[in-house]
This record gives structure tokens, sequence and C-alpha cells, in this order.
């Protein structure tokens, strides 16, 4: 319906369709009914995604203006030195401590070694394996018992005849073998 001038004329008597956005309730539950779990995952993963990156971006943030100012020549060449005296003193101080272990090692291997000639000397002169030392402590040992307390006769828990497997004695408790076959009858 064109005027006359070739202007176009709006029909007045026509109203609009879907002014309201009622048709896409329907698109849009029709959607979730099908593909709802899927939608819920994805928007999980993209969750999880955005959040990943945002760490490592404000991580590497982090990191590039320290890496930057510490690029300085003198503070580089500083910290290498530092670093190199730590290490010299905590080496120094294992060595130390791994000539003390050694020290003691030959100390006891030595100690070994005596007590086992001391043993052989005194085997060869007919006397009792044992060492002197073990023979001193022994009469420290029976000195100390000695000197604790005396001890006291007590009367033993079980009597000497008996004997778990005789089935006697066990008072009014007493365990029997259950019966065989079926546990109901019918």
């Amino acid at each position: 319906m064109e005027a006359q001038d070739g202007a176009r004329v709006r029909n007045e008597d026509v109203p609009p369709e879907n002014q309201d956005l009622s048709f896409l309730l329907a698109s849009v539950t029709a959607f979730m009914s099908e593909y709802g779990w899927y939608a819920a995952f994805a928007c999980v993963g993209v969750y999880l995604l955005i959040q990943h990156l945002r760490k490592n971006r404000s991580t590497d943030s982090q990191i590039s203006p320290v890496s930057t100012s510490s690029q300085d020549p003198d503070s580089v060449v500083r910290r290498q030195a530092a670093l190199e005296v730590s290490r010299r003193r905590m080496q120094e101080e294992q060595d130390a401590r791994a000539a003390e272990f050694r020290e003691r090692q030959q100390r006891l291997e030595e100690d070994k070694r005596r007590q086992k000639i001391e043993m052989w000397e005194s085997m060869k002169e007919g006397k009792s394996y044992k060492g002197k030392v073990q023979v001193a402590q022994s009469t420290e040992e029976a000195t100390s018992s000695s000197s604790l307390r005396p001890k006291t006769d007590k009367k033993p828990l079980r009597n000497s005849g008996y004997s778990p497997l005789s089935g006697d004695g066990g008072g009014t408790c007493s365990w029997r073998p259950g019966r065989r076959g079926p546990s109901a009858g019918g």
C-alpha cells in the first residue's frame, strides 16, 4: 500500500505480533529439558577455567616486576656471594660432624678389637670367656639387685597339674562345640 507520492504508508489496522518474549520461554524450556545437565557442567567448567587463568595471570604479573628489578648486576653478585658463603659454612659443619662420627666409629672398633684380644688371651690361659668389663658389670648387678628388696614367696597362679587341654578345672564356663547340621530343623 503505497501512497501516490512514493512514500510507504503503514497499515494501522494490523497489530504487531510477538511484542512479548513468551515465544522465547517455550524454546528455552525445551532446550534446558534436553540439554540442562550439559549446560550446567559447561558453566562450571568455564568458571573453573576463568579462575585458573586469573591465578596464572596474577602470579605472572607478580613475578615479572620482581625479576626485572632484581636483575641489577650488583645485587646479583652480592646474592651469589652470600649464597656461596652460606653453602661453604654448611659444608664445613657437615665435614666436622662427619669427622666426629668417624672418630667415634674408630674408637668403638678399637674397643671391640681390644675386647676380642682380651677374650682370646683369657681363653688361652683357661679363664672364662667373659672379659673383665663384663665380669665387673655382673658383680655390680648382683650387688644392686640384692640391695633392692628380697624376693617374696608368692603362691603360683595355677597348680602344677593344670592342663588347659584336659577340660577340668575351668569352673562354670566351658567351651562346647556347636551342633553339626542345619541350624533349624524342619
